[in-house]
């Protein structure tokens, strides 16, 4: 017979339930608010396309707004978070090709957070506003500040660090803003793991080279 769960276990438990259902409306929450925007979407069709009850949706973020909040929130730390390999002592080659690499995936894996982002900024970021001024910009300037010295010390061409960052935004969630041009161009339904790695060994070659690695 196994022991009686100790209130400790019976809390991890249900942290782990909660993070779980938290992940799995955010995930829904970016494909519904990608589609219909974000007066379109519904809390109820959000509850459909995650599989729970639209109470639960309510219970974990309360009003559509708030989880709209989190969606944009949590796809902007997800972006910022590879850029812990840009430090002074890393190499700079390496640390920016990881950089890219780790955006280009976070396009693939989650196109639906890209276009929401987008729509968002699109709309003159009245949601995100604040982030944009704070969290993003201080980021920026600080890892701009480390790709300065790098220029400064000779370890790569000289290139304006903030505008590096635009460059690789662009260049890297073009692929999930507008995937449909892409496809269109490329004469295919959908971007296939083929054209995935094709894109991302092109931009990474691009880039690199204007940053004057070989």
């Amino acid at each position: 017979m196994s022991a009686p769960e100790t209130p400790a276990t019976d809390e991890t438990g249900k942290s782990q339930i909660r993070q779980a259902n938290e992940a799995r409306i955010l995930a829904a929450a970016e494909r519904v608010f990608a589609g219909a925007g974000f007066a379109g979407a519904t809390m109820a069709a959000i509850a459909e396309v995650a599989g729970l009850p639209k109470a639960n949706l309510h219970y974990y973020f309360g009003a559509k707004q708030d989880l709209y909040c989190a969606v944009l929130a949590q796809t902007l730390q997800d972006w910022l978070a590879p850029t812990q390999v840009i430090t002074p002592e890393a190499d700079p080659k390496a640390a920016i090709e990881d950089y890219i690499r780790a955006k280009m995936a976070l396009s693939v894996q989650r196109p639906h957070a890209s276009r929401v982002f987008a729509n968002e900024l699109l709309h003159g970021a009245p949601v995100v506003k604040t982030l944009l001024l704070t969290d993003l910009r201080e980021l920026v300037l600080a890892k701009s500040a480390v790709i300065a010295r790098w220029i400064s010390e000779g370890r790569m061409a000289p290139v304006n660090p903030v505008h590096l960052f635009f460059t690789i935004w662009a260049a890297t969630q073009t692929y999930a803003d507008f995937e449909v041009q892409v496809c269109a161009v490329l004469g295919s339904q959908e971007l296939t793991e083929q054209d995935q790695s094709r894109a991302t060994e092109h931009v990474v070659s691009l880039i690199l080279r204007g940053c004057g690695f070989a």
